[in-house]
């Protein structure tokens, strides 16, 4: 559901993005980050994009129309950069 987190994901999400963070060398702090500056969230940002687009893969069935009862199995993988 749309905007409906977890306690568990907020916390993952939040070290992802210290350690992406951390990466690119912008001291987050717990809590308002106001001080930034629209160079320093952006990368920070931008390093997750990073960090995440290698891990991206997606798996797709489908039924083998020539061969009754098998089903061939498509990986596609891609890589975001920026």
């Amino acid at each position: 559901m749309k905007g409906i987190t977890t306690q568990q994901g907020r916390e993952t999400l939040n070290r992802f993005k210290m350690e992406a963070a951390n990466e690119v060398g912008v001291n987050l702090k717990q809590g308002y980050n106001g001080d930034l500056t629209s160079r320093e969230a952006g990368s920070v940002g931008g390093q997750m994009v990073n960090m995440m687009g290698a891990e991206q893969q997606w798996c797709f069935k489908r039924a083998n129309v020539r061969k009754c009862g098998h089903c061939e199995v498509f990986y596609i993988a891609a890589q975001v950069g920026i």
